[in-house]
């Protein structure tokens, strides 16, 4: 019989992955038969698992990806350029994460831009990384917000510490001033040391003169253009199609 003291000092130690396979072997009579060594692995595995299942959801809940994008659902059916090799090599294991590179993902509205990128975060957030999703105007809004209560350096420091921060939307405006030195300033911190991944309705040859400023310009693709790959995609809208998804 399972007595309730154990149960509740292993909820008490959140050893709740232990807790709920030592009631499966109470239940199996199995389980009898195996050694307390081979007892002990399976409740400790299990715990393992239930762990990392829960900071994988803690990564998942912080990263706001949309929609439940993941690898496995990129639907390459329809002729938008997407080469399977490629994004299963971007997926093995987010070796372009632990590579600090980038990932540029580029075409017309509508074509699953957006999708690819949350499902290629997903995959890195399974592989350990963390992640965060935000929009262009989102993004800047964001900061400039932080800069008027004093909170711009916070912010900063926090983006710096993402493994993969995904801008979708990006080059869609011409940058202002402001928006052009806090950019710098998140590709400065990020350099070789973390990844993003950029959406665009422009090709990368646009983005210099979106950016403004040709020495800024400059600083900013040289520190995310050489180590980036790119994703370029086409075809007809998707959401026209069958209304969303990738």
């Amino acid at each position: 019989m399972l007595q309730e003291p154990m149960m509740e000092k292993l909820l008490a130690m959140r050893l709740h992955g232990m807790a709920d396979a030592l009631k499966a072997q109470q239940q199996d009579p199995a389980a009898g038969e195996l050694s307390f060594l081979d007892r002990l692995a399976i409740l400790v595995d299990h715990q393992w698992n239930w762990r990392q299942n829960q900071a994988l959801a803690r990564r998942l809940h912080s990263a706001k990806l949309r929609g439940n994008a993941c690898v496995e659902d990129v639907d390459y059916r329809a002729a938008r350029g997407l080469d399977k090799s490629v994004i299963r090599a971007l997926a093995q294991e987010s070796a372009w994460v632990r590579n600090h590179e980038h990932v540029f993902i580029l075409g017309p509205t509508g074509v699953g831009k957006s999708f690819l990128a949350s499902a290629l975060a997903q995959k890195a957030c399974r592989d350990g990384y963390s992640a965060l999703y935000t929009g262009t105007a989102a993004l800047f809004r964001d900061l400039a917000i932080a800069r008027a209560d004093g909170s711009l350096r916070l912010l900063l420091a926090k983006l710096s510490r993402i493994d993969v921060l995904v801008i979708d939307d990006w080059a869609m405006a011409p940058l202002t001033e402001t928006e052009r030195r806090d950019f710098w300033e998140i590709c400065e911190d990020r350099y070789q040391t973390r990844s993003m991944i950029l959406t665009s309705q422009l090709p990368v040859v646009r983005w210099h003169e979106q950016i403004g400023d040709p020495t800024v310009a400059d600083g900013i693709l040289d520190r995310v253009v050489h180590n980036a790959h790119r994703i370029e995609m086409k075809g007809d809208s998707m959401r026209k199609k069958r209304g969303g998804g990738a």
